[in-house]
């Protein structure tokens, strides 16, 4: 069944094994690990409905069961596991086509904390697909959102705001660098194109430059907050910026339900997941801590 409203599709990739994240993760998936008030999942859905009325889906794979039930919980669309592999970017892209959504759908890391603009992002993304179609390019019908990362900088875009390159994979090495946020709309059209067994987003890119079809790269939230939380640093980083949004002190104690933390313990800018145990009289700072693990973390 083709559902042809306007409702965009919007995608939260969720189904990485969170190894850095580990042994936190052994018992939970990473975009379920609580940042701060709520786990980045919540967080990330709770900007994607800021768009409006909008499809959820999320794609799931590594304590899957977990994942669907939030997503229940959530009011999402549909949760996709994905079995016996993970399929990458490209695989999730094209089982929801290949289901009969239609309207565009608009791509989110569940491993990234950042404050875009979505509306904004949309909104030049649909411009730019429209620009295309008029003047008979067909180019644009996929957008990518950059940032500034020095560290990572892979993007290689062109004058005409276009993708030319990623550096180390294809294309040219010249160009503005830039680093992909992770957030990316693709329209019908573009999704139409991505083949059965397709995994490896960037090589749909690189098919898309070939035939004359670059993907249009926003470049206009260079600056915004992104931060990769799949690391004990960057997770630090992301409880951090939580705080900062809330207006919270960043020094506060952030304490999973369960815990027990003792009158006499004083407990300074740290994280305390299930499973965490706390001594009497101890001082506890810049630390996350939890079942089996304590990591020495100052975020970023």
């Amino acid at each position: 069944m083709t559902r042809t409203d306007e409702k965009l599709n919007v995608l939260i990739l969720a189904a990485g094994l969170g190894t850095r994240l580990r042994p936190l993760t052994n018992e939970i998936p990473k975009p379920l690990v609580r940042v701060y008030d709520k786990s980045i999942l919540e967080i990330q859905t709770d900007r994607a409905k800021s768009l409006g009325d909008v499809r959820l889906h999320a794609n799931a794979h590594y304590l899957a069961e977990q994942v669907v039930r939030e997503g229940k919980r959530l009011g999402f669309e549909k949760v996709w596991i994905e079995t016996p592999e993970i399929l990458g970017t490209a695989g999730p892209l094209r089982r929801i086509y290949a289901a009969g959504y239609r309207g565009g759908l608009l791509i989110m890391n569940g491993d990234a904390y950042c404050n875009f603009d979505l509306n904004a992002f949309v909104q030049n993304a649909r411009a730019a697909y429209e620009a295309g179609k008029a003047d008979g390019s067909n180019r644009c019908e996929v957008a990518l959102l950059a940032v500034d990362f020095p560290k990572v900088n892979t993007f290689r875009v062109g004058v005409d705001g276009c993708l030319v390159g990623v550096a180390g994979r294809f294309g040219s090495e010249v160009g503005t660098a830039a680093t992909f946020s992770g957030i990316s709309w693709y329209s019908d059209d573009a999704l139409a194109r991505i083949r059965d067994g397709e995994f490896d987003i960037r090589e749909f890119w690189k098919q898309e430059i070939a035939a004359g079809r670059a993907p249009f790269v926003d470049m206009s939230q260079l600056n915004a907050s992104w931060i990769d939380m799949g690391s004990p640093e960057g997770l630090m980083a992301a409880v951090d910026a939580r705080k900062q949004e809330l207006s919270r002190d960043k020094n506060e104690a952030v304490v999973e339900p369960g815990v027990n933390v003792p009158a006499s313990a004083r407990i300074v800018h740290s994280v305390l997941y299930k499973g965490a145990v706390i001594s009497e009289n101890e001082f506890v700072q810049d630390e996350i801590r939890g079942k089996g693990f304590k990591w020495i973390v100052n975020g970023q």
